[in-house]
Order: structure tokens, then sequence, then C-alpha cells
């Protein structure tokens, strides 16, 4: 396995684009030896597009009202992607559906990341559902992107503890902070040859990898002080 991976990471989305900060500063720091080569938004006051413009990152708006249907757009997203030759597409916050005509193509070099412990809480308002469920701990999933919404094979997965006075919104916090911890991570094992996605599901170091993803550490804090 290389040491120092090298890489053209495209990366897509439809608003502030926080984990893709978290990937320019994985980039500029080394964590991430990879070059972001495009960003694509399919909305134009997208902040995360000023984001990339600011780190000096080709940007590309193409807007989904101006197509016809789902597949007209995820077309026009294909062939702008295809010019800038990525190895790796990074779902960073798009909020769009899309359909096999972008998936195939890019199959198994497509990843996401999902706000919820997957298979948990695929679409929305995962944080809300995992409080008003009860749960102990949440967390986000950084998984292989095919066509079944949110159900493709799990890479990666952080939890965070559930305290009894959270919110929806101060639980999204502490996820958002996992995710910019997790996502680059994986992006990593992908350009360094050790991150997989076949028939037989998504693989690391050529080991299948379980049904919820590899766990993330640290574990959580309940768990450390009791010595687990």
């Amino acid at each position: 396995m290389p040491e120092q991976p090298s890489g053209r990471i495209a990366v897509l989305i439809s608003g502030r684009g926080s984990n893709l900060q978290a990937f320019i500063e994985a980039c500029k720091t080394g964590q991430l030896p990879a070059q972001i080569c495009l960003v694509v938004s399919n909305r134009a006051d997208a902040a995360g597009l000023q984001c990339a413009r600011d780190a000096g990152i080709e940007v590309a708006c193409i807007a989904h009202t101006d197509y016809a249907d789902r597949e007209g757009f995820d077309a026009a997203l294909v062939a702008r992607l295809q010019q800038a030759q990525p190895d790796l597409v990074v779902l960073a916050g798009f909020m769009r559906i899309l359909t096999p005509v972008f998936i195939t193509p890019f199959a198994g070099r497509l990843l996401n990341i999902h706000p919820s412990l997957l298979p948990k809480y695929p679409g929305l308002h995962t944080h809300q559902r995992a409080i008003d469920a009860g749960d102990s701990e949440a967390g986000s999933t950084v998984h292989f992107v095919t066509p079944e919404l949110d159900g493709g094979p799990p890479v990666l997965q952080a939890r965070v503890a559930v305290g009894a006075n959270d919110t929806a919104y101060s639980l999204a916090q502490r996820v958002l902070s996992v995710e910019h911890a997790i996502y680059p991570l994986a992006a990593l094992w992908f350009l360094q040859g050790r991150l997989t996605l076949d028939q037989q599901g998504a693989h690391f170091d050529g080991q299948k990898i379980p049904a919820c993803g590899l766990q993330y550490p640290p574990p959580l804090a309940a768990d450390s002080a009791a010595g687990h």
C-alpha cells in the first residue's frame, strides 16, 4: 500500500459545505494527500462554492431546475465530472436523489456520508428520529452509493452519546464534528486502495466490512469511564 497516495477528488454540495471544508483542510495539512479537482453544486447560492473558490478549487454549478427530469440532470452532472477525471466522487450535503444514470458511471468510487448509524434512519430528520426513539447513541456513516437511497454498503461509522437534554440541533453539531474526522479518512483509505466495493460488498484490506461498517475510535465517553 502506498504511504503517500495521491488522487483526484470531486465533491458535490448543495449548501454550506462543512464537510467540503474538512476535505480542504485535510488536503492542506497532508492528512489527505490528494487534490480536490472540482466542486459542483446544484445551487448557485451554495455557500460552499465560495469556500472552494477561496481555496483555489475549480467550481461548477449545474442547476437541477434547468432539466425536465432527474435523468437529464444526472447526465449533465456526469458529463461535467468526467471532464475533471476524478478518482473518487464524494457527496457532501448534496441534496439530490441520484439515479443510475449518475451512479453507474462512478460505481465503486462514489461515497456519501449520512447523519445516522445506518441502517437506522435513512432519509431526513435523523437526529430528531434518534431522540424520539430514545436512542442512547447516534452518529454518522460513510457508505458507498448504490441506487438504493442511503442503502449502499456502510464503510465507517462514528458514534456519539445522546444526552438527556439534547435537541436535534445540539445532537447534529456533535455528529457533524465526527463526520469531519471520518469522511476524509474513508477517502484516504479509498485512494490507498484499502477500501473497495464489489458484488460481495465493501472490503477493507481485503476483508469484508461488517454490515454496520467499521467503527471509528474513540469509544463513547461513558464506555471509557466504565473501562470498556
